[in-house]
């Protein structure tokens, strides 16, 4: 269930409420402003993911809901109340990705993707201090720099609200799964107001090792997480000026499926600012930090599964700091200007320690992201011209190595990468308008792929520290036609091309175990199209129609390793050909809300050369709801409700995306 619209301001502290909207439709829209009012950027479509319509998803995390998304992939078939969080980088328009995302995903103008390794904590945020979340598809490095290059997530925060309002839901699913969720807001006009929420999963989860070739060692992937918020903001001073102070904490541990394989992480975020604005201009300021702490554990597992050896553990504690600076001005009746300025600091250290020796080998590293933009629109008529640039310097230095209490110094990375965009609207008679846009992006190594080693399986990936930068270049072409009595269609056409990809070549393998290693490698693409359709509501009922096409293939390849074939003209491995996503809504009066999503994806393949694959499946989702008296309702959903088999991995094990979930619940609201 998903609404396309133009993109509204950002930040949290301009976000209104809306009232109640069609499930999903279709608009061409402006590229999503980074909180700045009146400024439309480069064309493109964004997708909408209201509040109301998260609740009304049988989903347990938020990546559940954004499912119903035409295009929003996980590095994996699997979501993230079962998934391990190295496998929760996200990809939009065919790009793929790895444990890191070619997507960024931002809230209020802190990007959320894991400092160290670029995955997304999809239950980081409580699920009721979520007003809405925006996926921007296309090239945004232009804006946001780093990470962009497939698009931008965008999850605005929920502000307090005055008077007060009390939200309390809990449930419970097969799988032995609990929920719970609370909201508590209010304050007063002369002191402010306070936001408090809190989101509790529990779920034993599901054996993720396909049945056949199941063995002693085989368990459930579960989790335990919790996610707290506390929001102040002050009122509005002179009519022109907010301020707030935000802090965010989560916590979770994981079982991934074997009796010695655990993770966990504990996060803490915590944010101020303030925005301001006058009739023509608006600036915001945002400065924030986070605290984490991050485990694993690798073992070996024998070729039946029925014995498992711990190999290594892991540690990662990372630190990080930022600032955005940004503001805009109309400077004339159809121009307006923006400009702005962010810093991304991060130190980390991975830590791992070999079972066999004792002996820890710790890895440091400091990484530095900053850039600036100009941005500009100008709405001649019925027309719309934007164009803007930013310049980024993305740096990675004070890297070394201390193993046996000897130091050693790593290469230092250090790049200045340039991104520019333009775009064209041109809105035509009977409800028409014409899109183009073309952009430059990039996407900077994370400190995972410069120095962690990842397993997965009897695959071993390891680290490369002289990795250097993915750079992509595309363009977009869409249009859109609205009819006020029908509904809207939409129809874009895409390519992207993007050079030294961060890949996995093969350095040696066996019968039983293969080694990999992070490299930059020639080039791939991905050229296609995606139709979206929404109808009106008629008497209660409305539907919504998204359809991809993604020719994702490596046309370009150059690898040292002789174990490695060459790749060029295989498809880019976790990305489908095709994807179909269908919702449906219907709210009977007096009955219930009836909700349903159904989706496909054709046939991929779980690695770079195209051996294991992926089989194509069709998945339905089901959720309904109904109002009681006194503020409470009930609700009720399952996910894969036919309960298929769907493939979610090769390493080369075969392992499953979830079986079906039937979920349950009571909500209650007050409010005063």
């Amino acid at each position: 269930m998903f609404l396309l619209c133009c993109s509204g301001p950002l930040a949290a502290q301009q976000s209104v409420p809306k009232p109640p909207l069609p499930q999903s439709s279709v608009t061409v829209s402006a590229q999503t402003d980074r909180g700045l009012a009146n400024i439309n950027d480069a064309a493109t479509s964004v997708a909408v993911v209201s509040q109301q319509q998260m609740q009304q998803s049988p989903g347990l995390t938020l990546d559940d809901t954004l499912h119903s998304v035409a295009g929003f992939q996980l590095f994996r078939r699997t979501s993230s109340w079962s998934a391990n969080p190295t496998t929760q980088g996200v990809s939009l328009r065919g790009l793929g990705s790895t444990a890191a995302s070619r997507t960024l995903v931002v809230s209020d103008e802190v990007p959320l993707n894991d400092a160290f390794g670029g995955w997304v904590h999809w239950n980081e945020i409580p699920a009721l201090a979520i007003a809405r979340v925006e996926l921007l598809r296309g090239g945004a490095s232009d804006l946001y720099g780093s990470s962009a290059i497939g698009g931008v997530i965008n999850v605005l925060p929920r502000a307090a609200t005055v008077p007060w309002v009390l939200q309390l839901e809990g449930g419970g699913a097969t799988e032995n799964t609990g929920v719970g969720d609370a909201l508590l807001s209010g304050g007063s006009a002369r002191w402010g107001a306070v936001l408090g929420a809190l989101s509790v999963l529990s779920t034993q989860g599901y054996v993720p090792i396909a049945p056949a070739l199941r063995g002693t060692v085989d368990r459930q992937a579960n989790v335990q997480s919790e996610a707290a918020r506390i929001h102040w903001q002050t009122p509005l001073l002179a009519g022109h000026y907010t301020a707030f102070l935000r802090g965010n904490l989560m916590n979770e541990s994981r079982g991934n499926g074997t009796v010695l394989q655990t993770n966990a992480t504990r996060l803490w975020r915590y944010q101020g600012g303030g925005d301001a604005g006058w009739a023509r201009t608006t600036a915001a300021l945002r400065v924030y930090g986070a605290r984490e702490g991050y485990r694993q554990s690798f073992t070996s597992i024998a070729a039946d599964r029925d014995a498992e050896t711990l190999t290594r553990l892991q540690r990662v504690p990372a630190d990080e700091m930022g600032v955005v600076v940004q503001a805009s001005r109309a400077v004339a009746r159809n121009l307006t200007v923006a400009a702005g300025f962010d810093a991304r600091d991060t130190r980390a250290t991975d830590a791992e320690t070999p079972v066999a020796t004792g002996k820890t080998v710790a890895t440091s590293a400091r990484q530095r992201a900053s850039g600036g933009y100009i941005d500009g629109v100008w709405q001649p008529r019925a027309w719309s011209l934007s164009a803007s640039v930013r310049v980024d310097r993305f740096r990675t230095f004070d890297a070394n190595a201390l193993a046996a209490n000897v130091r050693t110094a790593l290469p230092e990375v250090d790049e200045l990468v340039a991104s520019p965009r333009v775009g064209i609207v041109r809105q035509i008679a009977g409800g028409l308008s014409l899109t183009a846009t073309a952009f430059r992006a990039f996407r900077g190594p994370t400190l995972n792929e410069l120095y962690r080693t990842g397993q997965v399986g009897s695959q071993t990936t390891l680290a490369n520290n002289m990795l250097l930068s993915e750079r992509a270049t595309g363009f977009e072409l869409g249009g859109e036609l609205v009819q006020v009595r029908e509904g809207k269609v939409r129809a874009t056409y895409f390519w992207t091309e993007v050079n030294r990809p961060i890949s996995a070549v093969v350095l040696s393998q066996s019968a039983t175990a293969q080694t990999l290693q992070r490299q930059n490698l020639g080039q791939i693409r991905s050229r296609g199209m995606m139709l979206e359709a929404q109808s009106v509501t008629w008497h209660g009922f409305d539907a919504s129609f998204g359809y991809q096409l993604a020719i994702a293939t490596v046309t370009a390849f150059r690898s040292d390793s002789p174990a490695q074939a060459n790749l060029t003209g295989k498809w880019t491995p976790q990305v489908p050909r095709q994807s179909v996503t269908v919702t449906a809504n219907y709210a009977a009066a007096h009955v219930a809300s009836f909700h349903l999503i159904a989706s496909y994806q054709g046939m991929q393949f779980d690695d770079a050369a195209n051996q294991f694959v992926l089989h194509p499946y069709a998945r339905f989702d089901l959720s309904a709801d109904r109002t009681l008296r006194h503020g409470f309702s009930l609700y009720a959903g399952a996910q894969n409700l036919l309960n298929r088999s769907i493939d979610a991995g090769r390493t080369p094990t075969l392992t499953l995306a979830s079986p079906r979930l039937v979920q349950g619940g009571l909500r209650y609201t007050l409010r005063h």
